[in-house]
């Protein structure tokens, strides 16, 4: 506690070491390291704990719920200080990276026990969201993506991305900010690399605010193209980048080389199971902005964000993560030319057709671990035994996999093409390793016997000498008598002879002591000691020569990193493909047929997602039809809650299932193939970018009207609803009209405005729907059957008393509704709305101007064009004039 009256000291800072403070040489070891990874928390290894200092132990105390506590308490100014057991330092590592930090180890790198000095020690890793090489830490069914992105001169973009955990390594160009916007959202990435001149500036500060990961600013020079070329270079061991096909991809170059430079800024060396850097564009897939990704809830639901209940969560029934994560990238790239979709879809419709086969193949996948991320660990340096031994036991499966796909009508699929032998790395692995190793590396354990004869005599010598041990004790006992005599050993004294003090009169006086306890004495004899050294010889020099075959081996396995990494492509393939046949055979899915045309024709479709809720009721199929002569623009009306929304989704994620190359939900479904999904659905505002509901809503239009092409599906549901009616109706009115008339893409158009209805009565290519209901003694029944037509009734009411208005409300409602529907301002002017049933008007108001009859045929005579009219049209209006006069 501090004394009275005085200050508890203020911590020291690292950065105040620089002014020559003097510290333990253990503290200027940490400051050093420090300085190297300024932006990350430092763990330190310390004996068996990993600790942090300075700030990095506020923070992380603060957000691992540690101990804090300090060096040098009583001194004038304290060091925070906070640390974890080493076992348990990789689960505080995870949650740090969740919480989106950067994090930095610091190993030691010499033996305490030869070192003279302060032990050595040196930054071995670096870890940050967008580099993660453990299992544990990872989501096994997701990538996690690094990316960079560049911007031009002329404001278009480059990026890049890589999975260190797997090896994807890719990057691309874009146009326009909105589709790098895009596709980072569509890749999820963990951590985005950025020039730091970007900082602050507007084309970043729009890209932060919408989405919520780690950036991450490098230096300008990183993105540099003669420094990208040579990192790609060095990464394939190639004179020239001309075979990888980069020649139009300048700014995706860049990006790329800048993620390699981070990389090994980051201690990540090697990279042997990146094959190759795939160039790719965003025109060769559906288009899908981060509104459809969302509203059509494709890996998230929008209530809790959730996988199970999205589209994902129902489709993903692989059995291994790669399949999972195969999946994941078909669902966010649907494929745009018929004959790639076509020859995906052959690949399922042959495991649907042989439930034989599917059911022989998920069999056997189920016994493949997931063989990308081990590959990744491999190239890490950090795999263990267990993961090699789990690789083998993966890569024994493949064979049998291959053979069962050994068919001409699976051989003739890209999907199912043959696999690479990789027999001998697998028998390798087995002749080496032991069936059951440790988890560790130093303990022994981890080579089989017969592997190597040096190491198999070590292992007979450390075993005799356990039985020899025992044999000592016997011995002894029988030569002193003392019964409860004991030969033990510890790593701190060795072998030793332990006596009980009411048998010390019995000990020998050859029995030299070693150390007095409380009850006991320790001793040692010359035959012991030499047992020690011949013993403790066999186990170091064991564990020592087992860890050197280990290693050997690894580096062994590593060198084919790239025959892994395309083994674990092939075996995602399959498994991806048999869990789609899987997926339509369970949920009664047909074979969509898909082409070049514009039509979208599907009978009895149902949604996938909906369909398998228990809602209460049975879902009722729909059939729909878009075509650009009679039926490009459906206006679909109906009240809320009868299932407009259900409908039209189930119309994208249908066209989206079936160019991923899936079967779909319907009894027949026909698709000309669409190029992007737009949908414009729910309200909500977003004030990270500081806009009201109804500016997000026209934003989002904007963006459709101008990006959308007739090759394009657009779900818009309620445009204008964020305005007054009138604003509303004008501007719904506008966008149906500039679709149909301009952009003309198959459009499903639902609205509350009835008047929109008549859009259908002026072009042939807009038709009127409705979600079909009934009204039985004043409650209405949603039938969820879409028909031809517009509906006469929104029904607001009747779902406002299903939803559970007081009564007085809806009674309320009613007479309000009423009012509207007659005249909505009574005889000078006043709002009926203001008046209840049998209620009048006490006083007279004053006439407005709007309301007096003299005003307004004034107005209607000053709109007279006194010199076009003939005499005979003067008089009649003359007259037309004093009749409506006496009227009024």
């Amino acid at each position: 506690m501090e004394p009275q009256g005085r200050q508890p000291a203020a911590p020291l800072r690292v950065a105040e070491l620089s002014d020559g403070r003097r510290v333990t040489p253990m503290l200027r070891q940490f400051a050093d390291l420090k300085e190297q990874v300024p932006d990350a928390l430092l763990f330190f290894r310390m004996g068996d704990f990993y600790e942090l200092f300075f700030e990095d132990a506020e923070v992380a105390a603060g957000l691992l719920d540690l101990t804090l506590t300090a060096r040098d308490k009583l001194g004038e100014r304290p060091i925070p200080m906070a640390g974890v057991p080493h076992h348990a330092v990789r689960n505080y590592i995870r949650k740090l990276i969740e919480l989106g930090h950067k994090v930095a180890v610091a190993d030691q790198v010499e033996d305490p026990k030869t070192a003279r000095g302060i032990v050595k020690r040196a930054i071995t890793e670096v870890i940050t969201p967008g580099i993660v090489t453990d299992p544990e830490n990872l989501d096994a069914k997701e990538a996690n993506y690094l990316s960079a992105i560049v911007r031009t001169e002329t404001g278009a973009g480059g990026l890049a991305y890589i999975d260190v955990s797997t090896g994807e390594f890719a990057c691309t160009e874009l146009d326009e900010e909105s589709g790098l916007l895009a596709e980072l959202d569509r890749l999820a990435a963990r951590e985005v690399l950025f020039d730091s001149s970007l900082e602050g500036g507007p084309f970043l500060s729009e890209l932060q605010a919408a989405l919520d990961l780690r950036w991450t600013p490098v230096p300008v020079e990183t993105f540099e193209r003669r420094d990208a070329e040579r990192e790609l270079k060095d990464l394939f061991a190639v004179a020239d980048l001309g075979g990888f096909g980069l020649d139009e991809s300048d700014a995706g170059l860049r990006a790329a080389g800048a993620i390699l430079h981070y990389l090994r800024a980051s201690h990540v060396d090697n990279l042997g199971h990146v094959r190759r850097l795939r160039p790719y564009r965003l025109e060769t897939f559906m288009g899908l902005d981060e509104n459809t990704r969302r509203n059509l809830e494709l890996f998230r639901t929008l209530a809790d964000r959730r996988r199970k209940g999205s589209l994902l969560g129902l489709m993903d029934q692989s059995i291994t993560s790669m399949g999972s994560r195969r999946i994941r990238q078909w669902i966010s790239a649907p494929l745009l030319n018929p004959a790639d979709i076509d020859a995906r879809l052959d690949a399922v419709a042959l495991m649907v057709d042989s439930p034989e086969l599917r059911a022989a193949v998920r069999d056997r996948l189920a016994r493949v671990q997931d063989v990308e991320r081990l590959t990744g660990r491999l190239m890490s340096g950090r795999a263990n035994a267990r993961d090699l031994v789990a690789l083998r036991r993966s890569l024994e499966e493949a064979p049998a996999i291959d053979q069962l796909l050994d068919r001409d009508d699976a051989r003739s699929l890209p999907l199912f093409a043959p696999f690479a032998d990789l027999s001998d790395l697998c028998a390798d692995i087995e002749e080496t390793l032991a069936d059951d190793p440790p988890a560790g590396l130093k303990e022994g354990g981890l080579i089989r016997r017969g592997c190597h004869p040096e190491l198999d005599e070590l292992i007979t010598l450390s075993r005799e000498g356990k039985a020899a041990l025992a044999r000592i004790e016997t011995e002894e006992r029988k030569k002193t008598g003392i019964g409860s005599l004991k030969v033990r050993y510890n790593r701190v004294f060795g072998y030793y002879i332990e006596v009980t003090r009411a048998n010390l009169s019995a000990v020998p006086e050859h029995y030299i002591r070693k150390q007095t306890l409380a009850n006991s004495e320790r001793y040692y004899t010359p035959e012991l000691k030499e047992f020690e050294a011949k013993v403790l010889g066999a186990e170091e020099r064991r564990c020592t020569l087992e860890l050197e075959l280990f290693t050997q081996l690894r580096n062994r396995v590593a060198a084919r990193a790239a025959e892994l990494g395309e083994l674990a492509s092939r075996l995602a393939d399959v498994d991806a493909g048999t869990a789609l046949a899987e997926l339509a055979v369970r949920h009664d899915y047909v074979r969509p047929t898909v082409d070049d045309g514009l039509v979208l024709h599907l009978e009895a479709a149902r949604h996938p997602v909906v369909e398998r809720m228990n809602l209460g009721e049975r879902f009722v199929p729909n059939d729909v039809h878009l075509d650009p002569d009679e039926h490009q623009l459906l206006i679909v009306s109906g009240p809320n809650m009868a299932g407009k929304s259900t409908v039209m989704r189930q119309v994208a994620l249908i066209a989206l299932m079936a160019q991923a190359g899936s079967f779909v939900p319907a009894r027949e479904a026909h698709l000309g193939v669409v190029d992007r999904i737009f949908t414009r659905v729910g309200a909500s505002d977003n004030l990270a970018r500081g806009q009201s509901t109804f500016m997000v809503e026209m934003s989002e239009t904007a963006a459709i009207l101008h990006q959308a092409t007739s090759r394009s599906l657009c779900i818009l549901d309620e445009i204008g609803r964020g305005t007054s009616t009138y604003d509303g109706l004008a501007i719904a009115w506008a966008v149906a009209e500039h679709i149909a008339d301009r952009i003309h893409c198959r459009t499903m158009f639902a609205t509350h405005y009835h008047e929109l209805s008549q859009l259908a009565l002026t072009r042939d290519h807009v038709q009127n729907v409705n979600i079909a209901v009934s009204e039985l003694g004043g409650q209405v029944v949603f039938l969820r059957r879409l028909r031809p037509g517009s509906a006469s009734r929104s029904y607001g009411i009747q779902v406002a008393r299903l939803a559970g208005l007081p009564d007085e409300v809806l009674v309320r409602s009613r007479e309000l509704l009423a009012n509207l529907e007659t005249d909505a301002m009574d005889s000078i002017g006043d709002p009926r709305l203001a008046r209840r049933k049998g209620e009048e008007r006490t006083t007279q108001g004053q006439l407005t101007l709007f309301n007096d009859p003299g005003s307004l045929l004034r107005d209607e005579l000053m709109r007279v064009d006194m010199d076009q009219l003939t005499p005979l049209e003067a008089l009649n209006l003359l007259a037309d004039l004093k009749s409506r006069m006496g009227s009024s």
